[in-house]
């Protein structure tokens, strides 16, 4: 996250109605709603997840056990149980 000095980007009365507020202090000012990416938009998180869950299913399908795929995937039951459960959905 990067700054920027209010001066230089805002008009003097604007900064003159937030320092009613806040004066002298760092503020966030977060992005628009519509300008927003979902979560792991910007990385690869999203697909490798979504292959490890195909991975997970295909293996669940081939007959290998809940406990067997939570122990080698490091997950919990439940979540082995979540990801078989919407990959069934689909």
């Amino acid at each position: 996250m990067s700054y920027y000095k209010a001066a230089e980007v805002l008009p003097e009365h604007i900064i003159k109605e937030i320092q009613k507020y806040v004066d002298g202090h760092s503020i966030y000012v977060p992005k628009k709603t519509d300008s927003r990416k979902s979560w792991g938009e910007s990385t690869e998180t999203l697909s490798v997840l979504e292959k490890r869950n195909e991975q997970i299913y295909s293996e669940y399908l081939e007959g290998c056990s809940i406990t067997h795929l939570s122990e080698k995937y490091y997950l919990v039951e439940k979540s082995i149980q979540r990801i078989i459960r919407q990959k069934k959905k689909k």
